[in-house]
């Protein structure tokens, strides 16, 4: 969970840093869409199938250390990129050291705890993403208004502005969590060591999607949009209230903080045990139905957010947002753990996490830029893109989910 804290601040960073980024580089809307979604996603979506072939056979902890390690050089060098293509290959090695994380810990993590608690432990886990991204705006925040306020820095015979400084600054700690946990995690096994066993072929793997096409359509284009208006809400929502309001990093930074990890750890918890909680009263596609709830949640308040008329109303349109948008996760992971081989899971990890990231970060982030700058022609625009993005992808994914439920109950009947 701490490693996926550290990847959340080194991914959430960067919306926060908009406005100093656009000003510094020259970057439209645009461009700040493809570095904060498209650069970041080719890497996380592609690398994560390798990476999960090596996590179906060999040592996960080991492959989260070298992963954590690498995506927090990448984000340091982030810190001393001078163009947009520097930063743009900067955050595409971010993004490739990431995929390491996810399917290696939702492997390890399905070892560790019986089907019945897998809700809960996929939801504390998931924790790490809103406890980073609130760090990432609380921390953010304050560090950009201290370091603004002295301007940019000499350090080793570099210049750096202090949106770089502060990129810098993010990264490198995350080298000392990759030593801690390289130290103390260990294979959950006797010997501590994991049984060497045979990965299926990545044919197989092919397979058996295709042989249960039924219930992973549904599930990763449903999913996927869900996570469409979750990465919306967390990249464009800094953007959105300082152009609004006319504000500053510094001023968005508590309260975008607080709803992350409030709001949007909030309701992965909740959503957590509403599917344990289903799964108990013999709802057996409780996955399908609780990411159903979270994206027709996030409907309403996301297409009033072009309308609030106060700072405060925003606030509690984003929060309540960002609560529903957070449902989908603990869902759609336990699908993947639940259904496929284990010696197949972390590869159905990656690709579902290559469908989330090309389609959903990359694709969402890409269409609000690109509304802004060439359907409303102004920046200011942006909670009438955001609205637009985040409220029909939503639509989308309870339509697609609702359409996975009954293939899902097969399956489980058929397996029992």
């Amino acid at each position: 969970m701490f490693a996926y804290i550290f990847s959340f601040i080194d991914r959430q960073i960067l919306s926060l840093l908009i406005e100093p980024i656009k000003a510094d580089l020259g970057l439209s809307d645009t461009q700040f869409g493809l570095l904060h979604g498209l650069a970041f996603s080719i890497f996380y979506a592609t690398m994560g199938i390798p990476i999960a072939s090596l996590a179906d056979r060999k040592s996960r902890p080991l492959i989260i250390v070298v992963g954590l390690a690498f995506w927090s050089l990448a984000t340091a060098c982030c810190g001393l990129a001078r163009s947009f293509i520097q930063l743009f290959i900067a955050r595409v090695c971010v993004g490739a050291g990431e995929a390491a994380l996810a399917p290696a810990a939702y492997s390890l993590i399905t070892d560790l705890f019986p089907k019945e608690q897998l809700g809960r432990a996929i939801a504390v886990f998931s924790l790490g993403s809103f406890f980073g991204a609130g760090i990432a705006f609380l921390v953010g925040g304050a560090a950009i208004a201290t370091i603004t306020a002295h301007g940019p820095a000499n350090v080793f015979g570099l210049v750096l502005q202090p949106w770089q400084i502060v990129l810098v600054t993010v990264g490198l700690p995350g080298l000392l969590l990759a030593l801690i946990i390289f130290l103390t995690v260990r294979e959950p096994f006797p010997s501590g060591r994991r049984p060497q066993t045979e990965a299926a072929p990545f044919s197989a793997v092919l397979g058996f999607l295709w042989g249960q096409r039924a219930v992973f359509i549904p599930h990763m284009l449903g999913f996927t949009l869900a996570a469409m208006a979750l990465f919306t809400v967390l990249g464009w929502s800094p953007a959105y209230l300082m152009r609004t309001f006319d504000l500053k990093p510094g001023d968005v930074g508590l309260p975008l903080g607080l709803i992350a990890i409030l709001c949007g750890g909030g309701g992965v918890m909740v959503s957590g045990l509403l599917m344990d909680w289903l799964t108990r009263r013999g709802y057996a596609d409780a996955p399908f139905r609780t990411g159903m709830i979270g994206a027709a949640g996030s409907v309403v308040p996301a297409a009033l957010l072009p309308f609030a008329g106060s700072f405060s109303t925003a606030i509690m349109l984003l929060a309540a947002t960002q609560f529903f948008a957070s449902f989908p996760m603990p869902p759609s992971t336990a699908v993947m753990q639940i259904v496929p081989p284990a010696n197949m899971r972390s590869r159905v990890s990656a690709l579902f996490l290559c469908s989330n990231s090309l389609l959903g970060l990359a694709l969402g982030s890409a269409i609000v830029g690109l509304l802004n700058d060439y359907v409303f022609g102004t920046p200011m625009a942006v909670g009438q893109s955001i609205a637009i993005v985040i409220a029909g992808s939503s639509v989308g994914a309870c339509l697609i989910l609702k359409s996975g439920r009954s293939p899902y109950r097969r399956f489980i009947a058929a397996r029992h």
